[in-house]
């Protein structure tokens, strides 16, 4: 399986293996999870996101002019709880300057796995649909994710930053085609396929299955980035 992994590296980087090793295949995987969790924080926790914090800002300015729907305080806490989150991680690294890249991103994603599992256990035993339940997987999915986007920050793999798409989308209509345009094209596609899946899971089965799926991804990620 490494050796797959590898020359996937190859296939989307100039550098390839020798420079990402396999954190291109756990990058995507991961990709994938922040289209499954927003679905659930969009369609089911007070229309915000946890991952994508642009959305958040926004959505503060349309609830401040008063759209009706929008609150101030959920996507206020979901911003609070990633720069938490990132700023966790980014502490707690300094006490390890030599850990390996693989294995920063594999730790990171597995505490981002058990965040997710703590937010579907409440919402498997909690009512779901009450304001206090919203805030508290808000809360938990948003610091989840800082953790991880610190690590993949520091990372820098080129244009798999699992949450941002807005210079992606720009890179592929500007820049000329390649293995960059490559990297863009699949970007999107896994946010836009994690997206699909989860709002399927959510608006026909439960958020306890969305998240039951986000799970499922974030441990095969870290099991990939563990590889090495």
């Amino acid at each position: 399986m490494k050796a797959a992994l590898l020359r996937l590296s190859d296939r989307l980087y100039d550098g390839g293996a020798a420079e990402h090793g396999v954190l291109p295949a756990a990058l995507v995987v991961a990709t994938l999870v922040t289209g499954v969790v927003d679905a659930v924080s969009y369609l089911a926790l007070n229309h915000i996101f946890v991952a994508n914090m642009t959305g958040n800002v926004v959505f503060v300015g349309f609830a401040l002019a008063g759209a009706k729907g929008l609150t101030v305080w959920a996507p206020c806490l979901a911003i609070a709880c990633f720069a938490a989150g990132a700023w966790i991680e980014t502490r707690l690294a300094r006490g390890t300057p030599g850990q390996a890249k693989h294995r920063r991103l594999a730790n990171a994603v597995a505490a981002h796995a058990a965040f997710v599992t703590v937010a579907l256990i409440l919402a498997a035993v909690e009512d779901d649909t009450t304001t206090a339940t919203h805030a508290q997987l808000t809360a938990i999915l948003a610091f989840g994710f800082g953790v991880q986007n610190a690590v993949v920050r520091k990372l820098a793999v080129p244009d798999l930053t699992t949450t941002v798409l807005t210079m992606t989308v720009t890179g592929i209509a500007a820049d000329p085609l390649g293995k960059p345009t490559v990297r863009r094209l699949l970007s999107l596609a896994c946010i836009f396929l994690g997206a699909v899946s989860g709002g399927l899971l959510v608006l026909h089965q439960s958020i306890s299955a969305a998240l039951g799926l986000a799970l499922v991804l974030l441990v095969t990620a870290s099991g990939l980035a563990r590889l090495g």
